[in-house]
């Protein structure tokens, strides 16, 4: 999900840092040091404690000789795994690496510490042995091979859980400042590109204007600084966005259940986004939570839709109240409510014929129904896949008729975003669910902290329903 958004959030602290840095080398303020580059998604993860495979390591005094063989193939599988022990020690024999073999004899223990010695980071040998010019010679050799690997390691971070990797990282030697200059080319680009993924104008200058707040002034000493201020502004201003306030259905559905009341729920929407199909879903999903629904086949005039709504209904296991083609659509909303009060049942669900948000007449009908059924939801059910067309209709229809929530179906086929990053804020109203498919069972209710980790994690994050 959010893939094309997700590249340009990342991009935007690639073009920040690539910024400073190209200023900072004219200034001659930079210095390479060794170190690890974290990738911008790395950043909002919680890193996993280090575990030490056992396997790797060759404890002084617990291992015999017979278990030289093991560690000979240990050695060999373990180039370019750099955490736990000293990269290879290689000798340079003419244009080809050995490795370096030490004898471990059984009877004495003391080659068994210049072993440990010479696989284990961080473990000193405290005895007082002369060093030998063989000995020398190793580390010679050792710091040749590191700065060979240090070369190569560059940019590659896709090793371990925190995206990180072994490589050369720009240091400012000095203290820099993060100024408009430097943000201004960079956020002007993110701002086209949230754009070009159909995120709203509103949206896209409320985000660049966050970011652009968070960053200038900051102080920065390397240029890991620098992708981490971006990541933590970006996903700041993206929070605010997307976390519309609003009680969920299911708290109102016990709420209308203490006052013995079914909780009554309005879909409107165009033809084509799914609204039919959502309401099936979600009848089978307060179905398995324990409620009762009813649904309302308030769809009179398309042709079919009767028969749709019906099939739904059938598959899920649920009470249906119709009327003949054609009949007031009010009057069959207004039939499914009394029903649910008299049968006890929890929630009624009234589908409505789609219309375009420009035809007057049926948008004074969907007033109609609205005005008899008195429900207590109102929500737009919108396609994702539509991007800023399913923000303006959100809006038309909100003008109409205010509705109080909306769901986005196909979002598990939405690339760019735009529509779940924008129609919330745009209308004020918080997404209630989000269509992830196109079972019965392929629908989520909406959480601002998933979507935020959606857009923020290098993985995809589970979706669960």
């Amino acid at each position: 999900m959010f893939e094309s958004l997700k590249k340009k959030l990342s991009r935007t602290s690639d073009k920040l840092e690539e910024e400073i840095i190209e200023e900072a080398k004219q200034e001659d303020n930079l210095q390479e040091e060794e170190g690890k580059k974290r990738s911008f998604f790395s950043f909002g993860r919680k890193k996993k404690e280090d575990k030490v495979d056992e396997s790797k390591l060759i404890e002084s005094g617990e291992e015999g000789a017979d278990e030289e063989p093991k560690e000979k193939k240990s050695r060999f599988w373990s180039r370019s795994k750099g955490d736990d022990f000293d990269e290879e020690e290689s000798v340079d024999d003419g244009d080809e690496e050995e490795s370096i073999e030490v004898e471990s004899p059984v009877v004495d223990e003391e080659p068994k510490e210049k072993k440990s010695r010479f696989w284990s980071r961080s473990k000193k040998d405290d005895s007082d042995e002369d060093e030998s010019e063989d000995k020398i010679s190793e580390e010679k050799n050792e710091e040749k091979t590191k700065e060979k690997s240090h070369f190569w390691s560059r940019n590659k971070n896709k090793d371990d859980d925190s995206s990180e990797g072994k490589g050369g990282l720009f240091s400012f030697v000095r203290e820099k400042t993060i100024s408009e200059k430097h943000v201004e080319d960079t956020l002007w680009e993110l701002e086209m590109g949230l754009l070009e993924g159909d995120v709203a104008m509103e949206v896209a200058t409320e985000v660049v204007g966050s970011v652009k707040d968070d960053l200038v002034g900051r102080k920065i000493k390397r240029s890991s600084d620098i992708t981490e201020y971006t990541y933590d502004a970006l996903r700041n201003a993206v929070a605010e966005i997307i976390d519309v306030p609003g009680k969920s259905m299911t708290e109102m559905i016990e709420e209308k259940k203490a006052q013995g009341e079914p909780l009554v729920v309005m879909f409107v929407g165009i033809n084509g986004t799914g609204k039919t199909t959502t309401i099936g879903k979600l009848a089978n999903y307060y179905l398995k939570k324990g409620y009762t629904p009813v649904i309302a086949a308030s769809d009179t005039f398309r042709a079919g839709a009767i028969e749709q709504v019906t099939h739904h209904a059938d598959n899920v296991g649920v009470k249906i109240i119709k009327h003949q083609k054609g009949s007031d659509p009010a009057a069959v909303a207004y039939d499914a409510v009394e029903h649910a009060k008299a049968q006890g049942k929890e929630l009624v669900l009234i589908d409505t014929a789609g219309r375009m948000q420009t035809n007057t007449n049926l948008m004074d009908e969907m007033k109609k129904i609205k005005r008899v059924s008195n429900p207590d939801l109102v929500i737009f059910v919108g396609d994702a896949l539509t991007g800023n067309d399913a923000t303006q209709q959100a809006v038309k229809f909100n003008e109409a008729i205010d509705i109080d929530g909306v769901i986005l179906t196909k979002a598990d086929a939405d690339s760019k975003g735009g529509a779940s990053l924008s129609i919330g804020y745009v209308i004020k109203k918080p997404i209630m669910f989000l269509g992830v498919g196109q079972g019965y069972d392929d629908i989520k209710e909406y959480d601002a902290e998933w979507m935020l980790n959606q857009l923020f994690s290098e993985d995809e994050v589970e979706i669960e329903g």
